[in-house]
């Protein structure tokens, strides 16, 4: 009776842990979904992530807009260059009783006024300041250009990692579901040697503990799968699921040295040649504050029609006015001096930030070219441990069956097989991420190979 009861207690507890895995895995596998799942959760690719990422990533939509944003700044400084036309219209009733001093009173006090003109103004020299501003603000486009491929180049990254996150948070989610459905055969197979007389009560205690144990980290393990794919779906701006296909292994191929990426990244980086744009800005606006107190010329003219009404008499005609206006502040307080020596300031600030920023380059190459050297070196050291460690672990529980081996073998096999089956995975994903972020950090990444 008491084998029989240990037997039904058993089988109920594999049962309940057999539709736990199920429930588990068929989540973190694109083809065990439901058919209610698999119509609402899209799979994709990393080509496709990385294409819905062009088209709806929101940070790329954003620098898409700042770049309208500058053309609208361009169009408003080169107005300054273009002749300027208002119309203007008058309609007024004049009553002044002070006339009647002139003349012994015999001028109209009234007079009533109506008119309109079409007036004509265009700069014709300005000291440099319409054509540094325009210059400026030609020089905006090439930010604009370099901010959206900045912000392409993250997309491309941070989809990339999440894509490979996925990847990897699935892989140890199949290691946990493997490591549970065997802590399950050996249940069994306590069960089987406790009915044949070879094994205790402790035996059986021992290898239920196991299983207990191993649950957590199955539900840890499926958490972060959905996790990471949340991540994906943030990246991307999609409102439903997403999934991704595909796997961590791949080819060790060669990458840049130090030196080599270093020049790229000199030449390639948005962050550089942006910076490079504002430099010229920034001497441009120097010139635009420069001019302020100098001598500007402009021509102005007036064109229209006049009706005057002064008391009984009235009359009407065109009108016409055309100069040159030159206007020269001789002193305006220094407001330019002090303009001039903010724009100057900003200049030589910038130059310091891009000191700062190449030798932050250089910092970061040298940090992703160590990573994806150490990544590289650390699958090769992998490769074949988890052979090893599969065969050794067969070798184990072989040993046990025939009387050879003790339970703590079997379990440091195990042990042995989880940690190398993790590294390994977490040695390839990590070698991924590496060439991404050392491609990101040279300014090539989803413009061509390295």
């Amino acid at each position: 009776m008491r084998e029989s009861g240990l037997f039904r207690n058993t089988f109920i507890r594999n049962v309940v842990i057999v539709s736990f895995l199920l429930c588990s895995v068929s989540p973190c596998l694109p083809g065990g979904l439901s058919e209610a799942d698999a119509a609402d959760r899209r799979v994709l690719t990393l080509d496709q992530a990385l294409e819905v990422a062009a088209e709806r990533n929101r940070d790329i939509l954003k620098a898409k807009e700042f770049h309208n944003q500058v053309r609208g700044r361009y169009v408003e400084e080169r107005s300054a260059a273009l002749p300027h036309l208002s119309i203007t219209g008058q309609a007024a009733t004049q009553h002044d009783e002070s006339l009647n001093a002139y003349a012994g009173g015999f001028m109209p006090v009234r007079q009533d006024i109506y008119g309109a003109e079409l007036g004509l103004s265009q700069a014709l020299y300005t000291w440099g300041k319409v054509g540094a501003a325009i210059r400026a603000a030609e020089k905006g486009f090439a930010t604009a250009d370099e901010q959206l491929r900045r912000a392409r180049q993250d997309a491309w990254r941070d989809v990339s990692v999440a894509f490979y996150n996925i990847l990897l948070a699935r892989e140890q989610h199949a290691i946990a579901s493997q490591n549970l459905a065997q802590k399950v055969r050996h249940q069994d197979e306590a069960q089987r040697r406790y009915a044949a007389g070879v094994a205790t009560d402790y035996d059986v205690l021992a290898a239920d503990v196991a299983v207990q144990n191993a649950m957590p980290d199955v539900i840890r393990a499926g958490n972060s799968v959905r996790v990471a794919r949340d991540r994906l779906s943030f990246l991307l701006a999609l409102e439903g699921e997403v999934d991704v296909t595909g796997s961590l292994e791949t080819a060790l191929t060669p990458y840049p040295s130090y030196d080599r990426a270093l020049a790229v990244a000199r030449d390639k980086r948005p962050e550089v040649k942006e910076i490079n744009h504002r430099l010229s800005i920034a001497g441009e606006l120097v010139k635009v504050a420069d001019a302020d107190d100098k001598p500007r010329l402009d021509l102005t003219g007036k064109y229209g029609w006049r009706y005057l009404e002064v008391g009984d008499g009235s009359g009407s005609g065109q009108i016409w006015t055309v100069g040159l206006q030159l206007s020269f502040p001789l002193f305006d307080g220094l407001k330019t001096r002090g303009k001039v020596a903010q724009a100057e300031s900003e200049r030589r600030s910038m130059k310091i930030d891009e000191a700062k920023l190449l030798e932050s380059v250089a910092l970061e190459i040298r940090d992703a070219v160590n990573a994806v050297r150490e990544s590289e070196e650390i699958v090769k050291a992998l490769s074949g441990t988890v052979v090893q460690a599969e065969r050794l672990l067969q070798m184990a529980e072989k040993g046990f069956e025939l009387g050879v081996k003790i339970r703590l073998e079997v379990d440091d096999a195990e042990l042995n097989l989880r940690q190398a089956r993790g590294n390994l995975a977490r040695a390839r994903r990590d070698y991924l991420v590496a060439r991404v972020n050392l491609e990101r950090v040279m300014g090539v990444l989803g413009e061509g190979s390295l």
